[in-house]
């Protein structure tokens, strides 16, 4: 059986951590969602999510979002450069359903992968 984990390192957790990604970020964008990246030097990718109630107003929306970005990433964390990622939502967002959520987080990690992300094979989930 596959291992997908999401541990605390893997995460960006403090402001600085953030900043550092905002000073020089690459930038793939769609209507609902931007997603800003930049070389860590550590080997492996990180990620940090940014949601606005202004953006999303609904609480149950807004964590629907992180949980579908978080897994996401989690699926393709093997196959992702060694990036810092920042994923912004925008209006519009909380109306995608799943499918085209994931379609979108494809495209704009694709931009920044060289490699084509492929779904992961598991058996058992």
């Amino acid at each position: 059986m596959v291992h997908f984990p999401f541990p605390r390192q893997l995460r960006l957790l403090s402001a600085s951590e953030f900043s550092f990604v905002f000073q020089q970020a690459t930038r793939a964008a769609a209507p609902q969602l931007i997603l800003l990246a930049r070389p860590n030097g550590l080997g492996y990718p990180r990620l940090g999510i940014t949601i606005a109630k202004k953006q999303v107003k609904r609480a149950y929306q807004r964590n629907r979002c992180k949980r579908l970005l978080r897994e996401y990433f989690r699926h393709h964390q093997h196959a992702l450069p060694a990036m810092d990622f920042i994923a912004l939502a925008k209006k519009g967002i909380e109306a995608l359903d799943n499918q085209r959520f994931t379609a979108l987080a494809n495209k704009l990690w694709q931009r920044h992968s060289r490699q084509p992300l492929e779904s992961p094979t598991c058996t058992g989930c």
